[in-house]
């Protein structure tokens, strides 16, 4: 039985990214569901990247990995440093106006300035 590390080296090959090996390396480490939850996306996504069969926006799923588990950071227009999932989660937000307090409108009007914001991307945060 192979585990996550040897089963992305198998199907990525050479072009294995930086981010896919630490995503299987933290499946080994603890497990590919709690992983998934934590990424808040299910453990068939977690294992179609692994096995590079992911049919979806691979660079989404990269981002959020990053912002999870990399702490990497983006530079939000109205909040400053952002984690990387943090930003996707206020696109997903700011995909429909709600005045329901004072952050989720400047949020709302920051995003849709926003270059990295793409208004038709339905799994901006999901």
């Amino acid at each position: 039985m192979s585990g996550p590390l040897e089963v992305a080296r198998d199907a990525w090959g050479d072009a294995l990214p930086d981010w896919v090996e630490r995503l299987a390396l933290q499946c080994a480490a603890s497990s590919q569901n709690k992983v998934a939850l934590r990424l808040d996306r299910s453990a068939a996504l977690v294992s179609q990247v692994l096995r590079n069969k992911y049919p979806g926006d691979l660079a989404r799923i990269e981002e959020l990995f990053r912002g999870h588990f990399m702490a990497e950071t983006v530079r939000c227009p109205e909040l400053g440093a952002l984690p990387l999932h943090e930003c996707h989660g206020w696109m997903a937000k700011a995909r429909r106006f709600q005045s329901s307090n004072s952050l989720r409108v400047r949020m709302y009007r920051a995003c849709q300035r926003c270059p990295r914001f793409r208004k038709g991307d339905k799994d901006a945060g999901k």
